[in-house]
């Protein structure tokens, strides 16, 4: 059992880097720790501003708990609005770019156990780890990763397309929190240039990939949707929504093929 001393200086140690709430994560590493080197250690990595996640080695999002690594992006709530609308329809054939942790393709693979689907990332050490996810999720051979640069080895066509890209802009990256802008994968933050580079390319090749019918569905920065809309519209892709987290902010944007 872990004494109030000891718990009190792990806290103390978290309060000091600025962590907002160091009795919660104080206990929260106690309880993955175990001995009190190893709880130790990760004190001094958490002071040091390593996400949370990245410190257990995972992050529970939507009904699942997923392997995190820095290679990948920390599974956020904000993405769970991305999941709850696209399994407001059905759909048997999902394609998510820029896949990541796996989280949004297996957290709706395993929602939807007839449907299959293609995780596309263009970083290997990501791929690794949603196969990781993949076999921890039993998921199986309904879910097929590949490396590729958005739609460049993407064959075929789809009824949900989903993505979360990097929509950061190069000028907002030294404003993140410590966790986000030292720890997580840059290439999968910003774009280095205005934050709307890879929505430019979803939207333009998302037409040829979707079946009559079929949906996009996209993540989005807050002040993004105006623009990520246009894109859409311009596309001929008609419906366009965009829905809102559970902050009340603009989160998603989503649109359909016609028939």
């Amino acid at each position: 059992m872990i004494s109030d001393d000891l718990l009190q200086r792990g806290a103390a140690l978290l309060a000091e880097a600025g962590i907002s709430d160091p009795q919660r994560e104080a206990r929260l590493l106690w309880r993955n720790g175990g001995e009190t080197g190893d709880f130790l250690a990760m004190v001094a990595r958490r002071a040091q501003r390593v996400p949370m996640s990245q410190i257990l080695g995972y992050r529970d999002f939507y009904a699942h708990r997923f392997i995190v690594t820095e290679a990948v992006l920390d599974p956020r709530p904000d993405t769970e609005t991305l999941i709850t609308c696209a399994l407001e329809t059905a759909f048997t054939r999902v394609l998510d770019l820029g896949t990541g942790s796996g989280c949004i393709l297996l957290s709706l693979l395993a929602a939807r156990v007839d449907a299959q689907g293609v995780g596309a990332d263009l970083s290997d050490a990501a791929l690794e780890v949603a196969q990781q996810n993949c076999a921890a999720l039993e998921i199986g051979a309904r879910a097929d990763f590949m490396q590729s640069d958005w739609f460049a080895q993407i064959s075929g066509t789809f009824d949900l397309i989903v993505s979360n890209p990097p929509y950061i802009a190069r000028s907002e990256m030294e404003g993140l929190q410590p966790e986000v802008r030292l720890y997580e994968p840059r290439m999968a933050l910003t774009d280095e240039a205005d934050g709307l580079s890879a929505y430019r390319i979803i939207c333009g090749g998302a037409p040829a990939h979707l079946a009559p019918g079929g949906r996009l569905i996209v993540e989005i920065g807050p002040t993004q949707a105006n623009a990520v809309a246009a894109m859409i519209v311009d596309t001929g892709l008609i419906d366009v929504q965009v829905h809102q987290d559970f902050d009340g902010r603009d989160r998603v944007v989503a649109a359909q093929m016609p028939n």
